[in-house]
């Protein structure tokens, strides 16, 4: 530990309560004892029984394990106080980092269902080494606004790995993800509409109907003439994210949702997963991972019979977007893009 508790709870406070660090008062505290190390299910049951009870906030039908009640609970209290939510439904998607679960909207929000991205508490989950998705980024605080003044005192504790540069690293990392939906939402991304933030969860628009949530990508094969369609739509909103100097950062068919269209033709897509999302006139890896997220799209689609070139439309695309263009060249360039994803196009 970086820092001092006046006993274990006080530290398990710490460790799964972001609010908790605020409300302290910098005080000179005894230097703590040599503590016996425990499992983390050990840790895990014991804030279970002993932490204050934020499951009792709220009834869920979801019944969540023991171990996911109190974290569960206690990061989607706001949306509920917020009079966003009155539900949680169900688990939609279980993940290293994160899980999604489907609530029930408050009448108010004129929606019937909604998602809600959850991360899991910080040292029980594992996430993904980000330092090369976080060069060029700003420190963002829990208003998804830059920390500004307090940027540097915040880089520092990130860096010392505190127990308050921990938090800030991921509330920031966070709410990178909510303001990247936000932004390409507005811009008519095929991206869920984000409602909130808070220090734990995402609320966003679910994808999907009462019966089950749309499925990845991945998991769906797809006719040809429905497939390429679809890699044009992708493509599209690649260079929606480029206008606005942005890359996913991971993208591919495991994180793009598919739904039918209830009218026939081709299906309705929805690119999700946006934490690690990339800066592209500030990151220096930024021509990497462009790459990379076309040449992971490209794999799927060319299973599903689009010829297509990825190294020729990424550096398309990023020639583009790096370098001075006029905007009536850009829409005339479209074209060329569609080429390379012809059945002609070279693999």
């Amino acid at each position: 530990m970086t820092r001092n508790y006046t006993d274990k709870y006080e530290y398990y406070e710490a460790l799964f309560d972001p609010s908790w660090a605020r409300r302290q008062t910098p005080r000179l505290r005894p230097k703590a004892k040599h503590v016996v190390k425990k499992a983390a299910s050990e840790i895990i049951a014991e804030l279970a029984d002993e932490v204050v009870d934020v499951e009792a906030s709220f009834e869920t039908t979801y019944r969540p394990s023991r171990y996911e009640e109190g974290y569960l609970l206690s990061s989607l209290a706001s949306f509920y106080d917020q009079g966003l939510i009155t539900d949680v439904l169900s688990l939609v998607k279980g993940g290293k980092e994160a899980n999604v679960y489907c609530c029930a909207a408050h009448p108010a929000t004129g929606l019937g269902l909604l998602a809600a991205k959850v991360y899991r508490p910080r040292m029980f989950r594992n996430l993904r080494n980000d330092k090369m998705y976080q060069q060029g980024r700003e420190v963002l605080t829990a208003d998804g606004k830059p920390a500004g003044k307090a940027a540097c005192t915040i880089a520092r504790a990130i860096r010392n790995k505190t127990g308050f540069g921990l938090e800030a690293a991921h509330t920031s990392w966070l709410m990178h993800e909510f303001v990247a939906l936000e932004r390409l939402y507005q811009a008519g991304a095929a991206v869920p509409r984000p409602l909130a933030g808070s220090d734990n969860a995402v609320l966003m628009t679910y994808h999907g109907d009462d019966g089950r949530p749309a499925p990845t990508l991945n998991s769906v094969s797809l006719e040809p003439d429905e497939a390429k369609a679809l890699f044009g739509e992708v493509l599209r909103n690649v260079e929606l994210m480029l206008q606005h100097e942005l890359i996913h950062g991971d993208l591919s068919a495991y994180n793009i949702l598919y739904w039918p269209r209830p009218q026939g033709g081709s299906g309705q897509i929805t690119i999700i997963d946006f934490p690690q999302v990339v800066y592209l006139h500030s990151n220096p890896k930024a021509h990497f991972v462009l790459q990379r997220d076309i040449e992971r799209t490209c794999e799927y689609f060319s299973e599903q019979g689009v010829r297509c070139n990825p190294r020729a439309i990424a550096d398309e695309m990023w020639a583009r977007y790096t370098e001075e263009t006029d905007p009536e060249d850009l829409a005339a360039d479209w074209s060329r893009l569609m080429e390379m994803a012809s059945p002609t196009a070279g693999g």
